[in-house]
């Protein structure tokens, strides 16, 4: 059984569903549910889009929900991990909801395009780490997100890829910088400009993705994994995982010197915690540490 807050849009904003299996069907016009996991996977949040008669593809409306849902795990400091998947078997993301923006005007492209980017870049800024589950389909945008967090699993029948330039435009949510500081620039150039498609098994062999793993019957395996690794996480201390996610950011952007003080500086916030004091006591008491993220 899984705790779970789901996001409705409209006057009542978040709505509390208080229980359900994991089996049980999620209604059509549900585009994003918001899981908080319990037992050994407590302190998980888990984003789960569901467009699938869109492939997940971007819209409005689900922006709008990723927007809503951002602002409610962002300073919630029970929140140990976040994981990004898929409901839809088969998409993780489709990048842009085409048919939709092919319906907008140029007045309305820009600020939606710019909302969008701000939400696909959300998941670099958040606080904990974020892992994107990539359990089948990943192009454009839905690879650019998977790119702002902190770790990509993906299926091995996942396909992934920055295949803007086919539709005679260049990636616009942050792909031309992620990708290059992930894979290096010589391979990223080569896959922006050819539009290529990889699966799971050629991502993880240029390093796109931490880790593939055999998809499964049910279309979740990459999933699955990510909670293994989420679980791996929660034991430790939230405020060094969070001040090393910090440190990692800011140090990546710039040269060894400022990256070391940058380390310095976050190195120095987690002195005065009484997290830190109690790791020390555990370690003395031969007894595991009982963190609170203090």
């Amino acid at each position: 059984m899984l705790a779970q807050r789901s996001l409705v849009r409209g006057g009542l904003g978040l709505h509390r569903i208080l229980r359900r299996t994991i089996s049980s069907s999620i209604p059509a016009d549900q585009d994003l549910v918001v899981e908080y996991l319990e037992d050994d996977h407590h302190g998980v949040v888990v984003f789960g889009i569901n467009r699938p008669k869109a492939m997940n593809a971007l819209s409005k409306k689900l922006v709008a929900d990723f927007t809503q849902a951002i602002d409610a795990v962002k300073f919630d400091k029970n929140v140990r991990v976040l994981v990004i998947r898929s409901h839809v078997k088969g998409a993780f993301c489709a990048g842009a909801d085409l048919k939709e923006r092919a319906k907008m005007t140029p007045a309305e492209v820009g600020p939606f395009v710019a909302k969008g980017r701000e939400i696909i870049g959300a998941w670099d800024k958040l606080p904990m780490p974020v892992i994107a589950a990539m359990d089948g389909v990943a192009l454009g945008g839905g690879l650019e997100m998977a790119l702002a967090c902190d770790i990509r699993v993906a299926s091995d029948n996942a396909k992934v890829g920055l295949t803007e330039t086919r539709l005679a435009i260049i990636p616009g949510g942050g792909g031309t910088q992620r990708l290059p500081r992930v894979v290096g620039p010589a391979v990223a150039r080569e896959l922006i400009y050819t539009a290529r498609v990889l699966n799971g098994r050629e991502a993880e062999r240029i390093g796109l993705v931490n880790h593939c793993v055999d998809q499964n019957e049910d279309g979740n395996a990459a999933y699955l994994k990510a909670l293994d690794i989420a679980k791996e996480i929660i034991p430790n201390g939230p405020v060094g995982v969070r001040m090393a996610k910090a440190a990692i950011n800011k140090g990546t952007e710039v040269d060894l010197a400022s990256g070391i003080a940058y380390e310095e500086a976050y190195y120095a916030q987690v002195i005065p915690t009484k997290d830190r004091v109690e790791a020390l006591n555990a370690f003395r008491e031969k007894r595991k540490p009982v963190f609170k993220g203090e």
